[in-house]
């Protein structure tokens, strides 16, 4: 059995709860990607995942999709393959799509129910517009704050919005939260001074390019999806978060 060894630490009733329960995940890269990974590896019975981005050879310091045999592949369909390479029993739906609000109607309609949310994006106004969708709609959702630049993985840490500090795209987030009158919204953070990147060449989409390396945003996608698995089971830590 797949999960026998979740089951023993979780229990039956536990790992029931996670097979038939539905996480939608935006964005499958460098956070994304783990997120993903683990709640597969959960035993999680249903994934939506949502990325409108191919493999870049960039990606290959950090993605748990990203190898040489899928440098410009779509990121969706390698994950999706991943998964059901996993857990051949998982439903996973697959969208290539960059999130905009106007978009709404491809991924919340009547006949989608999702359990949770996660929003591994890194574009503000998209994060902003699902933060007020899964607001509206009552879905629980967590919002990974920015990891680029950063080399400590002992500084992340889940907490809410309004308690962040330090990191720029929370400082933004906290704001524009604000003005829409958003309060309580679970993200991971981290408290670590960004370093600066010692190239900005070769920039891909950003105004400059974002360091990174392979144990940031993989800690903190594993951090993410501990949060929603314990948030789904009812299962706290020891010391009672």
């Amino acid at each position: 059995m797949i999960f026998q060894r979740t089951e023993l630490l979780i229990g039956t009733e536990n790992l029931n709860k996670l097979n038939s329960s539905h996480v939608l995940v935006f964005g499958v890269g460098g956070v994304g990607g783990f997120v993903v990974e683990a709640l597969v590896r959960a035993g999680v019975g249903e994934l939506t995942v949502v990325d409108f981005d191919t493999v870049d050879i960039t990606n290959l310091n950090r993605q748990i999709i990203a190898t040489q045999d899928t440098v410009g592949k779509d990121k969706v369909e390698i994950i999706k393959e991943r998964a059901l390479s996993i857990n051949p029993n998982i439903k996973i739906n697959a969208y290539k799509e960059k999130f905009f609000k106007d978009k709404r109607e491809i991924f919340f309609s009547e006949n989608k129910k999702y359990t949770y949310i996660v929003d591994a994006i890194d574009i503000v106004t998209a994060k902003l517009d699902l933060i007020t969708i899964a607001k509206e709609l009552k879905i629980p959702i967590i919002s990974s704050m920015g990891t680029g630049n950063k080399i400590n993985p002992t500084m992340l840490e889940i907490t809410d919005i309004s308690k962040t500090s330090v990191c720029p795209l929370a400082k933004v987030m906290r704001a524009e939260l604000k003005k829409r009158r958003i309060q309580k919204v679970k993200v991971l953070f981290s408290k670590e001074l960004p370093m600066k990147p010692k190239n900005l060449e070769n920039n891909r989409e950003k105004q400059n390019n974002v360091g990174s390396i392979s144990f940031v945003p993989s800690v903190a996608g594993l951090i993410i999806a501990s949060e929603v698995i314990k948030d789904i089971t009812g299962l706290k830590n020891l010391g009672g978060n």
